[in-house]
C-alpha cells in the first residue's frame, strides 16, 4: 500500500516536471501544433517558453508580434483577429524558429464532461457507416489526457489531427456530431477540443479554493481532507486496508480535472463549450443547483473571454422503468441543470429524455445529442435564429376545480404527442404530496390538461419525473418537453453534502 500511495506521488510530481518544458529554445504546448484551428473575429493568444529575458517574435497571416519571455520563461503574445479560411503557418523566431503548419481559422470548442462525451465514434450507433464517409478535412480535434493532480499543469500530451476515416473513430461522438453539424451548415473550419473524463465529478473541474470560498462545500470537502489524511497515515504506519491511493490522481478529487486536463487549455480562443456531465452527482443532485453554475462562472472567469456559449446535455432517461410514480435522484439532477438556465446567460439544454437506453448508461445513439445540442449553437451563435432549439418547457399552472391546467413556453408550432395521440408521463398529488398517474389532453398549441378521479383537490403536477420515465410530448418541431414539476416539495437529494 505505502509503494502504491508512493508510486502515485512520484507520477504526479512526474507530470509537474513535463508541464513545464526545460528552458532553452522556444517551445510551444501542445494546443500550437499543425493542422490546429484558431477562432475567426477574435484576438487569439498565443504562449510558450524560452530563455528569460528572451525575445520572440511571431508571424501569421502578414501579422507580426513580439513577446518577451519573463525571469522564469514564459511567454504570451495576442494575434489580431483572423479571417476564416487558410491554410496558414504560424512562424516563430528567438535563438532558434518554430514553424506550425497547416494553420486554419474558424470555430473552436471545447467538448467536456464525462462518459457520454467521451464516448467515441467507434462506439456509437452506426460506427462503420460514420467512420468511412468521416472525409472532413477542415474538422480537426486535439483529444487531452485524462491526468488528475493537485498541481496545476501547463501542457499536455497531445497534437490536433486532421478528420479522417482513420482518425474520427477516437473522437468523442458527440463532439464530432456538433461538430460535423456546424461545419456542414456554416461552411467553416472547426476545431474540437475534447477533454471528457468518463465518471468525473462536477466539483474536480472546479478549482479547489473557489469550493473551499462557499461554506456550502466544507462537507465535500472535509470529506476529501479526511481521505487524504487518512492515506498520508497509512503511508507512515504502513497500514493495510486503507483507501485506494489512485482515487488521490482520480476524477473524483476536488480540482483534480481542472488542474490536470482543463487547466492547459484556458485561454486557447474558443467560441464556447459543450458539456455532458451529471450522472457521478445525481446522488447530490440539490447540491449541482449551485456547483454546476459555479463551475461555469469559474471557467468564464479564467478563460477572460466573457459570457462565452455554454450548452450542455440533459441527463437521458436510464435505469428501469417504474410502474408507480416515485421519487429519483436523477429528476432531481435534471431539474438542477434545467434551473441553470434562469441563473447564468448564453446557457442552454439539449433534452434527450427520449434517446437513453434503460439497460445502458451510456445510450449509443449520439447524433440525436450531436444535433440537439448544434440547435442551440447554430440558433445563439451564429444568426439561424428561426431554428427550432429550445425544448417546450413548463411556464404555469392554474387550478381548476378537480383539474389543473398547465402552460408552457417555447412551444413552436405547439405541443404533439409522439406515437399515441393521449399526452404519457403525468402524474398528480393533492397536498398529501402523494402522486398517482393522471390523464391528460392537449389544449391548443401550448396548454395541458391534467386530471385524475383519485385526486379530488390536486396541488401538484410532475411529469417525466423518473429515471427512466414513459413520456411522449414535444414540439412539432420535434423536441421533446423538458421534465419537470409544478411543487417544490423536499426532494431525496435535498440533504446530500
Amino acid at each position: 500500500m505505502a509503494f502504491r500511495f508512493a508510486r502515485a506521488a512520484c507520477f504526479a510530481a512526474a507530470l509537474s516536471v513535463l508541464a513545464s518544458p526545460a528552458l532553452a529554445d522556444i517551445r510551444l504546448p501542445a494546443l500550437f501544433t499543425d493542422h490546429m484551428v484558431l477562432q475567426q473575429a477574435q484576438k487569439n493568444r498565443v504562449w510558450g517558453w524560452a530563455d528569460p529575458g528572451e525575445e520572440v517574435i511571431a508571424t501569421i497571416a502578414g501579422q507580426r508580434h513580439t513577446a518577451k519571455a519573463d525571469d522564469k520563461g514564459k511567454w504570451l503574445l495576442t494575434l489580431d483577429p483572423l479571417a476564416v479560411g487558410g491554410p496558414h503557418t504560424l512562424s516563430l523566431a528567438g535563438k532558434n524558429k518554430l514553424a506550425v503548419e497547416d494553420v486554419l481559422v474558424g470555430e473552436v470548442w471545447i467538448c467536456s464532461g464525462q462518459s457520454n462525451m467521451q464516448w467515441s465514434v467507434s462506439q456509437s450507433n452506426d460506427a462503420d457507416l460514420e467512420i468511412k464517409t468521416a472525409k472532413y478535412p477542415r474538422i480537426r480535434f486535439i483529444s487531452v489526457p485524462q491526468v488528475g493532480t493537485q498541481e496545476p499543469q501547463d501542457n499536455f500530451q497531445g497534437s490536433w489531427k486532421v478528420c479522417a476515416p482513420n482518425t474520427v473513430g477516437e473522437l468523442s461522438a458527440v463532439g464530432y456530431y456538433f461538430g460535423r453539424q456546424l461545419h456542414q451548415t456554416l461552411d467553416v473550419p472547426i476545431g474540437l477540443i475534447d477533454d471528457a473524463w468518463g465518471g468525473s465529478a462536477c466539483e474536480a473541474w472546479i478549482r479547489r479554493d473557489i469550493l473551499a470560498q462557499d461554506e456550502q462545500y466544507k462537507p465535500l470537502l472535509d470529506r476529501w481532507a479526511q481521505i487524504e489524511a487518512t492515506l498520508a497515515d497509512a503511508v507512515k504506519s504502513k497500514a493495510k486496508g486503507a483507501p485506494n491511493p489512485n482515487v488521490l490522481t482520480g476524477n473524483a478529487r476536488p480540482g483534480n480535472i481542472y488542474n490536470g486536463v482543463l487547466k492547459p487549455t484556458i485561454g486557447y480562443g474558443i467560441r464556447g463549450a459543450i458539456w455532458y456531465q451529471g450522472e457521478t452527482n445525481a446522488g447530490r443532485a440539490y447540491q449541482y443547483r449551485e456547483l454546476f453554475p459555479l463551475m461555469i462562472k469559474s471557467w468564464r472567469e479564467e478563460w477572460q473571454q466573457g459570457d462565452f456559449p455554454f450548452y450542455w446535455v440533459q441527463l437521458a432517461d436510464f435505469m428501469a422503468e417504474k410502474d408507480q410514480p416515485l421519487d429519483s435522484s436523477w429528476a432531481e439532477l435534471r431539474e438542477a441543470q434545467t434551473l441553470t438556465m434562469g441563473k447564468l446567460p448564453n446557457t442552454g439544454e439539449a433534452v434527450i429524455i427520449d434517446l437513453g437506453e434503460g439497460r445502458d448508461i451510456h445510450p449509443r445513439n449520439k447524433q440525436g445529442v450531436g444535433l440537439r445540442l448544434a440547435r442551440w449553437a447554430l440558433a445563439r451563435d451564429y444568426g439561424l435564429s428561426d431554428l427550432a432549439h429550445q425544448s417546450p418547457r413548463y411556464k404555469s399552472m392554474e387550478k381548476q376545480g378537480s383539474k389543473i391546467v398547465l402552460s408552457f413556453d417555447h412551444v413552436g408550432a405547439g405541443l404533439y404527442t409522439f406515437d399515441v395521440t393521449k399526452p404519457i408521463g403525468f402524474a398528480i398529488a393533492g397536498s398529501d404530496q402523494k402522486f398517482v398517474w393522471a390523464d391528460a389532453v392537449l389544449e391548443g398549441k401550448d396548454k395541458i390538461v391534467v386530471i385524475s378521479p383519485q385526486v379530488a383537490e390536486p396541488a401538484a403536477v410532475r411529469y417525466a419525473w423518473a429515471d427512466n420515465p414513459v413520456c411522449n410530448v414535444y414540439s412539432r418541431e420535434g423536441l421533446p418537453l423538458t421534465p419537470f414539476r409544478t411543487d417544490d416539495w423536499k426532494g431525496v437529494t435535498a440533504d446530500a453534502k
